[in-house]
């Protein structure tokens, strides 16, 4: 079953490289919302890592750089990603999100998701052509980067915030 969801998971993200090459985010952003609401209503991979306070599932090719309190500094490749945590709000909570939201006065993209107990929310703000800065959440866990690829690194990142667990 592992292997099949592995090879799925190869497959549409092929399909996602290929894709992405001749669309851009406004075009894109409905797509990208209904892949990161589906991965948010997904069962969470199984934690591989951990930090002082969290247990967090991270993808092959991430590595992690550093950790301080309350976040995760981890790469894959060039990429830098900053997994952000506050052990003290639920799943449901709105409290991490409302405080980002507020650090922009426009957002390219303002999405949120309730399911199963929890809110999920996807903010991206345009930074130059073609580079955005792409940002994921569930309830007190945040995930940040920089990207060109909108798609692809928002499903990915939601599936690392899909797998935090306090300890």
């Amino acid at each position: 079953m592992m292997k099949f969801r592995r090879a799925f998971g190869l497959v549409i993200v092929g399909v996602f490289l290929l894709s992405a090459c001749s669309a851009s985010f406004p075009e894109q952003k409905a797509e990208i919302k209904k892949e990161v609401a589906n991965t948010l209503e997904s069962q969470p991979e199984k934690p591989n890592n951990s930090a002082k306070d969290i247990e967090y599932y991270l993808p092959a090719d991430y590595e992690v750089e550093e950790e301080t309190p309350n976040n995760v500094l981890f790469k894959d490749g060039s990429k830098t990603y900053i997994l952000f945590y506050n052990q003290h709000e639920k799943e449901d909570s709105k409290v991490v999100y409302n405080s980002t939201v507020k650090q922009q006065k426009k957002w390219d993209a303002n999405e949120t998701f309730s399911k199963n107990g929890k809110f999920g929310y996807m903010l991206v703000k345009q930074l130059k052509e073609k580079n955005y800065q792409l940002i994921v959440g569930i309830g007190g866990v945040k995930l940040t980067t920089e990207t060109e690829n909108v798609r692809e690194d928002a499903e990915a990142m939601m599936e690392i915030a899909n797998s935090v667990k306090v300890k």
